[in-house]
């Protein structure tokens, strides 16, 4: 008994510290970077110019000594200063492109022995960015032949009840089918509304990385029959240690098999993409007309690279894609993620065959194929897939598109831009 009232004394001692020991959602110092273009787009040869203000409490500091660095984004700096905020702000020339793309502001400070910092990214003419990664002769026979192969291959379903997933409203299935090839496979959650009838269906491809899902019931509950898959081919219910052990042997599954295009590792993957929209497709209950994709980051490249090579797609919403002009570094600007091109990868990445494969598989050329209407929603302050690649791939789509900006996110969106993207795949569903 002793032992049992120490074990809850342990774990009670534990849960306090945890909570008392949350991270702030806020800095002790915060900055506000203003461009003096309220939408923080300029045109190319424009100077800009950005206030900064440094506050602590909500209150201004007095004379904090700014040091910021000035150039393209995700490329060394063109220039470096400090500044001194005698009342707290102060403003900085962030100056002007000759090109279109954009160009970032850091800001750093200390306080208190703590160093601080901050960024903004500003556009100039970002409607007239063109993509760096060429178009292969050969591209559109190349992912034919690829879907006509696949297409051969049964689906061979297994789908698995999960009671404890479901909801009043909402069946959900652990779905596993067979892939591109004989013996791969590709495991994901569907969830179907309860109420008999015949729904749109909605696929969601995941976000990069090696990692344990769980079922997401609200697209179901707002009528739709959805799926999300796992893209490596493991069942999504394995537990997170050993997803953990799988991600380190695996690594960066993104170069994997790079200077082989007909063996790269994203081939399975976008491959596996059209096998999902054959499955919804498949199912009794689809109501024979709307096909749905949405994702973000890898979710939303893979749902602009599913609407590229499945006509079937009806619409799309896509959020800061990755895998956007990956070339983007060989021309003096930013490539898309996994920036494989970056200073420090291409040694290792700029080779005749690795370039040849990342063609085949740029989101950049997957857009120029969609014809679907599509919204469409990025920051200019995201490091992970930097806003230049994005308007490199976004720019080239030809079918209608609904461009939601909001600048100054990162590699996030605001609830209320998740909320419009909804609503706006509503009003494309067909009757």
């Amino acid at each position: 008994m002793k032992k049992l009232r120490l074990i809850v004394s342990l774990l009670l001692v534990t849960s306090i510290a945890v909570a008392q020991n949350a991270a702030a959602p806020l800095k002790m110092i915060d900055f506000v970077l203003t461009p003096d273009a309220a939408d923080w787009n300029y045109k190319t040869d424009q100077n800009a110019t950005v206030q900064v203000s440094v506050y602590r409490f909500g209150v201004p500091v007095s004379n904090a000594t700014i040091n910021y660095e000035i150039g393209p984004e995700q490329l060394p700096a063109e220039k470096k200063g400090s500044l001194v905020l005698k009342n707290g702000q102060g403003k900085i020339e962030v100056g002007t492109s000759h090109e279109p793309g954009l160009r970032q502001l850091v800001v750093r400070t200390e306080y208190n022995g703590r160093s601080y910092s901050d960024l903004i990214k500003l556009a100039y003419s970002p409607e007239q960015i063109v993509p760096t990664v060429p178009m292969p002769a050969d591209f559109l026979q190349f992912w034919d032949n690829a879907k006509a192969e696949a297409a051969k291959v049964p689906m061979d379903v297994e789908l698995t009840p999960l009671p404890q997933y479901a909801t009043t409203t909402v069946d959900v299935f652990l779905v596993n089918l067979q892939n591109y090839k004989k013996g791969q496979r590709l495991y994901g959650y569907l969830c179907k509304p309860k109420a008999p009838g015949k729904y749109p269906v909605l696929f969601t491809p995941p976000g990069a990385g090696v990692k344990s899902i769980l079922p997401y019931t609200a697209y179901a509950e707002q009528g739709y029959i959805s799926l999300s898959i796992e893209i490596h081919g493991i069942s999504p219910m394995l537990d997170v240690e050993t997803y953990k052990n799988i991600s380190s042997a695996l690594g960066d599954y993104m170069t994997i098999k790079l200077d082989d295009r007909d063996n790269y590792y994203y081939k399975k993957v976008y491959l596996g993409c059209v096998r999902s929209i054959d499955y919804l497709c498949s199912l009794p209950d689809w109501d024979g007309k709307n096909v749905v994709v949405t994702g973000g980051s890898q979710g939303g490249a893979l749902s602009i690279v599913t609407a590229g090579l499945d006509k079937r797609v009806t619409s799309l919403a896509a959020f800061y894609p990755a895998l956007c002009d990956i070339t983007g570094y060989l021309h003096g600007r930013a490539g898309g993620w996994p920036h494989m091109l970056n200073k420090g990868n291409q040694p290792v990445n700029n080779t005749p065959e690795k370039l040849k494969t990342i063609s085949y598989y740029d989101v950049v050329n997957f857009a120029k194929q969609v014809t679907a209407p599509g919204f469409y929603s990025w920051g200019y302050n995201d490091n992970t897939c930097p806003p230049t690649s994005v308007f490199a791939a976004i720019n080239t789509i030809k079918a209608p598109k609904t461009i939601v900006i909001t600048p100054i996110t990162g590699h996030w969106r605001f609830e209320e831009t998740n909320q419009e993207s909804l609503e706006w795949l509503k009003k494309q569903l067909v009757k």
